[in-house]
């Protein structure tokens, strides 16, 4: 069977804090919004985004634009914003020539996600993706694990799949419930006291994917 590996999106395959960041700023300075209000708006997206948000914004605020709009341009403005890093891209290329099958499973609106992997160039180098918008499940529920790695063409895990996440519970916890080894990327982070820990840890998407190339290469190494 072909290896599989499930990679989370946001905060581990692109940026998505970042990119938030700079779209609050600049949501602030268009609006001219007071230091109040650029936390309170921050602090409203900062796990995630739905239409149903940007109506309460739009009523905060007191915006002519319509909720549908609001949210509409700003899936078109964080598409553009997040990136996918050069090295990563390129990584996930190098796991494909090595015969991994690769999928991404996501929390979130399918519209945004699905913009985001089209700007980024994900969604041409994956196997399949798995968002739990159009899916009905969300992460850590092991049931989202499993459709994306059915969607890959993989429903067992003989071989042992992987996931590499950057949340200890929706990401870690929730894979290792479907049977999935774990990689964790902390940047710079402890793990939270109490959780069972992933099976590895490292700094960076690219990281990730040297160690999965790395284990892969000593597990064949240990087969006679």
């Amino acid at each position: 069977m072909r290896p599989l590996v499930l990679f989370d999106l946001d905060n581990t395959l692109v940026d998505r804090q970042r990119a938030l960041t700079d779209w609050v700023a600049g949501y602030q300075s268009h609006h001219g919004l007071s230091c109040e209000q650029r936390r309170w708006l921050f602090g409203l997206l900062a796990d995630r985004a739905t239409p149903a948000h940007f109506e309460r914004i739009r009523n905060r605020f007191g915006l002519a634009e319509s909720a549908g709009s609001l949210w509409h341009g700003y899936c078109e403005d964080l598409a553009a914003a997040v990136i996918c890093p050069p090295d990563v891209l390129s990584g996930i290329e190098e796991l494909r020539t090595r015969g991994w099958r690769i999928g991404i499973v996501t929390n979130g609106a399918t519209d945004i996600q699905t913009a985001k992997l089209r700007a980024t160039g994900l969604a041409d180098r994956v196997d399949a993706v798995c968002i739990s918008g159009e899916a009905g499940v969300r992460k850590p529920d092991p049931a989202l694990f499993r459709k994306a790695a059915r969607r890959c063409g993989i429903s067992g895990y003989e071989e042992g799949g992987w996931m590499v996440g950057d949340n200890p519970v929706n990401d870690i916890g929730g894979s290792r419930s479907a049977g999935f080894r774990t990689v964790w990327i902390h940047r710079g982070l402890p793990w939270p006291a109490g959780l069972p820990g992933p099976d590895h840890q490292v700094p960076d998407a690219r990281a990730a994917i040297e160690l999965l190339i790395s284990c892969r290469r000593q597990r064949k190494e240990l087969v006679p």
